[in-house]
């Protein structure tokens, strides 16, 4: 149950990236945001490396797993690029619930592409966020 834990802190800082990011890019070009954005998170998960000691593991890391961290950091890095100009140029409270549509977008995804369920509370879910999604942006 510790995952939850996690999860609701991953909503709440998410939600402050949002309003931090919105009132720091006044003014700011969103690709030099986002730079600015990227080397303290860098910098902050490289301490973590070392704090908890698990530098030593990046020799135990796969050719495959190398291929799909970076494809990942690829599609992360695009995220950011598109949201923080998103935010700039729109409202937070339109431009956050459309990038929240990744939540229905991952659930299809994660059928798709990695064969997990696909249940009726996800599909009635992932209608109420895209109806919902659709209410706070019209």
């Amino acid at each position: 149950m510790i995952w939850f834990v996690y999860a609701v802190l991953s909503a709440v800082f998410a939600a402050l990236t949002s309003i931090l990011a919105k009132i720091g890019i006044e003014g700011v070009n969103s690709n030099l945001a986002t730079a600015i954005r990227t080397v303290v998170v860098l910098v902050m998960a490289w301490g973590m490396v070392f704090i908890t000691g698990t530098q030593n593991g990046i020799t135990d890391i796969s050719k495959k797993s190398w291929i799909f961290i970076i494809l990942s950091g690829l599609a992360t890095g695009a995220s950011w690029l598109c949201y923080y100009r998103a935010l700039q140029l729109g409202d937070a409270s339109k431009v956050v619930p459309i990038d929240k549509m990744s939540v229905v977008l991952t659930l299809i995804l994660a059928f798709v592409c990695l064969h997990e369920q696909f249940t009726v509370k996800s599909a009635i879910g992932s209608v109420l966020i895209t109806i919902g999604t659709l209410v706070m942006v019209l």
